[in-house]
């Protein structure tokens, strides 16, 4: 059985690039595409998703 990792630090990763995604889309929307990739991926191992 595997030991269970934290995943603190993928939720903190998460909540920066949604910030990051957030502001894009208010100051430089033609460059939201670009933080779209970390907020999905982080929230993906945030959740243990795989």
């Amino acid at each position: 059985m595997e030991a269970q990792q934290s995943t603190g630090k993928y939720w903190a990763y998460f909540f920066i690039w949604l910030a990051i995604m957030i502001g894009l889309l208010i100051f430089y929307r033609q460059f939201f595409w670009l933080a779209l990739p970390g907020v999905c991926t982080h929230f993906s191992k945030a959740m243990r998703l795989f």
